[in-house]
């Protein structure tokens, strides 16, 4: 189940990674036809496997069968994940929408709309699975509601990104100038997740548990007894919820929360209805385990940790993109786009650290989580024997081998076998909770390591010095066996100019022109620099005027235009200044404080 979340967020890595190429592969009809037709060949298959499944379900074993549909659902959803590609990177889906002024005023609408597609996906392996689910584990729910719990539990996954998301996008609508810069910042960026991480992180349980329609657990013999052992814990918390999200089938419970106001305890009707009192017992001793030994805690700072991990090596994958350049030419020399290039290696390096780190950073601390978890039984009771034959249940009836693992639980046997263990010796409990602390110590010792590398090529002198040396030396390199490229001057001009080598811009921008004399991009830094250079040495206001005036007939954009203003500014032309920049204003569509300054800065040499 929680590989479900693990499908959503690689669907938003691709999605948000993604950048559009200047022309689509193909128009906006075949794109179409071609997409309906992805769909129904997609469905076919999908209900053509879940069909033969159907047919083999009275004639194998219940076992062999489940591990077959468990099969089946994952490679199906693999393939959704892979049509989404398709979506995105070879029909152009993105590019026929981000003109329709309401996606481009809010990206976060445009990107539910795609995620909506992934899940319409899915949705299809759902309702061509519910028929072999019903019959393998005898259950009378309803493909819409099988469907429905899917989705419901998957979705929350993403209420994260979409709140910290939309908010970015509300913001981004309002006329606060100075907040918009903020957060157009590295600094201010960091700040707002790490607020807004620890506000969801509080409240989030509240909107979660409404999304997945759970109801309060009613008064009665099971709801006492799970009270009574919450308060023998000392287990402060908000209310114990019935929680319907996996139909009938599933003997499982939860807790989600980090204070008492917003902590709720969750339980399935099959564990009320299928264990005995004690094993309840055990089952809520475990979930009380997770709290008391600070896991949920420790998973916000892995996702913090990932957040730094991707900061850190962002720059990275710039450099290995940069020294993948042989690479790229002879991609885009079979015809393919160099922006779409670029955007997939981008997006495919994203998505390997992610699964990298959630599968055997994130999945280690997991697996080990719930095995201190299973041992905090012993904290409340002698035993944790009616915990084995709680799994030893779980086992027969799931279907799953119980020697099955997965990535974040150990399997049943490895849990069983660590709880007999320590029914036989209580040091076994110490030994796992000193091997969490060291695992603990190595992970925050690599972390803060990953934050002072990260904050070191992003704003350290050393980092700025080793990206202009790596990236100058890759360049020199290229030249030497493509010394006609404008392209490479381009990029050497541009690292010239962070670097303020005055001189090195000059000459790379010229040699970038004589080469190809339309890169609007060019003309437009070259024009800047003889207009404003701090080194009056290299003002040339006259030749900045002329190719400000070039890069605007070439693309007509608010930064060009605002150094055509400021070409005719340098000019003595005040009042084609002061026009030039009001067109500059109209094209504009965030963080307009800079061209209101320019403007008024004009305005005020015409009095």
């Amino acid at each position: 189940m929680f590989a479900n979340f693990i499908y959503f967020i690689v669907v938003l890595l691709i999605y948000t990674t993604y950048q559009p190429p200047e022309k689509t592969n193909f128009g906006p009809f075949e794109t179409l036809f071609l997409f309906l037709c992805l769909i129904f060949i997609f469905a076919s298959f999908t209900r053509l496997q879940f069909h033969k499944l159907e047919k083999q379900i009275y004639r194998k074993n219940f076992s062999a069968l489940v591990y077959k549909f468990d099969t089946i659902i994952a490679r199906h959803c693999v393939t959704a994940i892979l049509l989404f590609i398709i979506n995105i990177y070879f029909l152009n889906l993105p590019s026929f929408l981000k003109d329709i002024p309401f996606f481009s005023a809010f990206p976060t609408l445009q990107a539910l709309f795609f995620l909506g597609i992934f899940i319409f996906y899915l949705s299809i392996i759902w309702a061509f699975a519910h028929k072999p689910y019903r019959l393998l584990y005898k259950t009378d729910d309803s493909w819409q509601s099988y469907v429905w719990s899917n989705i419901s539990f998957s979705i929350p996954v993403l209420l994260p990104w979409l709140f910290l998301s939309g908010i970015l996008d509300f913001i981004n609508s309002l006329p606060f100038e100075l907040l918009k810069q903020l957060l157009a910042t590295t600094e201010g960026q960091v700040v707002y997740f790490l607020i807004f991480l620890f506000i969801i992180a509080v409240i989030g349980p509240a909107i979660i548990q409404k999304f997945w329609r759970c109801k309060p657990l009613e008064n009665g013999y099971n709801r006492s007894r799970i009270e009574f052992l919450c308060k023998k814990a000392d287990l402060k918390y908000a209310n114990i919820l019935y929680w319907p999200a996996f139909g009938s089938r599933m003997i499982t419970a939860g807790v989600m929360g980090l204070v008492k106001r917003f902590r709720y305890i969750l339980v399935t009707g099959p564990l009320l209805s299928f264990l005995e009192p004690d094993e309840i017992d055990s089952v809520i001793a475990h979930e009380i385990g997770h709290i008391k030994r600070k896991h949920l805690i420790f998973y916000l700072v892995f996702f913090t940790g990932y957040m730094l991990l991707s900061y850190a090596t962002y720059d990275l994958i710039i450099y290995f993109i940069i020294f993948s350049e042989p690479v790229l030419k002879l991609i885009t020399g079979m015809g393919l786009s160099r922006t779409a290039t670029i955007s997939t290696i981008f997006s495919i390096t994203e998505i390997c650290i992610f699964l990298i780190y959630f599968r055997y950073v994130f999945g280690y601390f997991m697996r080990n989580f719930e095995r201190q978890a299973d041992c905090y039984v012993y904290t409340l009771f002698d035993s944790a024997k009616p915990l084995i034959s709680t799994f030893k249940k779980i086992s027969v009836t799931s279907g799953q081998s119980p020697d099955r693992p997965n990535w974040h639980h150990y399997s049943i046997t490895e849990r069983i076998d660590y709880l007999n263990k320590c029914e036989t010796d209580k040091n076994y409990i110490s030994r796992h909770d000193r091997k969490i602390k060291k695992s603990m110590a190595v992970y925050f010792t690599a972390i803060i390591l990953v934050g002072i590398i990260g904050y070191s090529l992003n704003f350290g002198a050393a980092g700025k010095q080793l990206s202009n040396h790596f990236i100058e030396k890759i360049i020199f390199r290229e030249l030497e066996k493509s010394p006609d490229d404008p392209n490479l001057y381009q990029t050497l001009g541009d690292i010239y100019y962070n670097a303020n080598n005055y001189n090195g811009v000059k000459q790379a921008y010229e040699k970038a022109l004589s080469l190809n004399p339309d890169n609007p991009h060019v003309l437009n830094n070259l024009a800047w620099l003889y207009a404003t250079c701090d080194d009056l040495s290299f003002r040339n206001s006259i030749r900045a005027l002329k190719l400000s005036k070039k890069a605007v007939t070439l693309l007509k954009a608010p930064h060009i235009l605002d150094t055509l203003a400021e070409s005719y500014f340098v000019n003595g032309k005040y009042e084609k200044a002061i026009a030039a920049e009001l067109r500059a204003l109209e094209l504009v569509k965030s963080n307009r404080s800079h061209y209101n300054k320019q403007l008024e800065k004009f305005r005020k040499a015409a009095e």
